[in-house]
């Protein structure tokens, strides 16, 4: 799908959304997100996210900053963004006493180009609820209904705010293999999230946002990264700590105990475990309760949180990224 002669389709910069009463919701971000690609925007309850996809879909206009969508203003150049984009809201609200199959085909009307509304449904797993009234549908059904009518249009850019809230484990892993079909077939999506598996699972990038600013960027696995991996193991019977080799021989940055168990932080996964295991074997002993795991994007996630709100209030300047 050709979205743009544009290296990006999105270019946010120094953006900034103001309220009623001086609440700056947005406090001068900046990033951008490049055809066929998936952005997550990750942050707390009142971070900025959906403050932000608005400025992007051209709902508001910025107190500050730029937006560039398919190298347009949302805003002010609205008629020539909004054909070739599909908004899925946080909550659609549609007319409870039509049908699925109704409301997909009123949609369809207001859609430049529209594809067969029984194409979408189908896509969705809608396709055996066509008939029935929308007051009718579970709170997950009533999702995938809004994602369908986001892709009537056939969109070169997907904005997705919370897509998979109130759907359940089936229902949202095949919103995931939709949406990364989607992207593979080229178009490019910006979502919003609360599960960072949902982030892990589908982001190519991502931004995670607290108060209002960007406080990491990039790859989940370059996000994750931040963060030391753990190891976790009881020491044999007659067997202390200070029996390991030098722990910093072994990468390790930083360790606590807890009787027998011994807890390693390491930035170095492979040398230390490998340290380790090799120090095991050659002592003949068995580390029980072994568990060697990377740091989560969700640890990352929220030591981000907390340090940023730790700068804040120490007065210092929080740390802005541009992706």
């Amino acid at each position: 799908m050709e979205t743009s002669g544009h290296e990006h389709v999105i270019e946010v910069t120094d953006l900034r959304r103001v309220y009623g009463g001086g609440f700056e919701a947005v406090r001068g971000i900046s990033f951008s997100v490049r055809p066929g690609e998936i952005f997550a925007l990750l942050g707390t309850n009142g971070a900025g996210k959906t403050s932000t996809v608005e400025l992007l879909e051209g709902l508001a206009q910025p107190a500050g900053g730029r937006v560039r969508v398919l190298g347009h203003d949302p805003y002010t150049d609205r008629a020539a963004v909004r054909p070739r984009t599909g908004v899925m809201l946080q909550e659609g609200g549609f007319p409870s006493e039509l049908t699925v199959a109704e409301t997909a085909r009123m949609w369809a009307g207001c859609v430049s180009g529209a594809r067969p509304p029984a194409e979408v449904l189908a896509l969705v797993g809608l396709e055996s609820k066509a008939g029935t009234r929308v007051k009718q549908l579970s709170g997950g059904q009533r999702r995938r209904l809004d994602l369908a009518l986001a892709l009537l249009g056939d969109p070169e850019v997907l904005f997705l705010d919370e897509p998979s809230t109130g759907l359940d484990a089936e229902g949202r892993r095949a919103t995931w293999e939709l949406v990364s079909a989607l992207r593979d077939g080229g178009t490019t999506v910006l979502l919003t999230t609360h599960y960072l598996e949902e982030a892990e699972n589908l982001a190519d990038r991502l931004a995670i946002m607290h108060e209002g600013r960007i406080a990491a960027t990039g790859t989940p696995a370059e996000v994750t990264a931040t963060e030391p991996s753990r190891i976790s193991f009881e020491l044999p019977d007659g067997y202390f700590v200070g029996d390991l080799p030098p722990l910093g021989d072994l990468g390790v940055t930083g360790h606590e105990t807890d009787g027998r168990t011994v807890r390693l932080r390491t930035r170095e996964l492979q040398r230390t475990a490998t340290a380790l295991l090799v120090w095991a074997e050659r002592a003949r002993v068995e580390l029980h309760r072994l568990d060697v795991r990377s740091a989560s994007l969700e640890e990352a996630f929220l030591n981000i949180a907390k340090n940023v709100s730790a700068e804040q209030a120490g007065g210092l300047t929080t740390k802005e990224y541009a992706a």
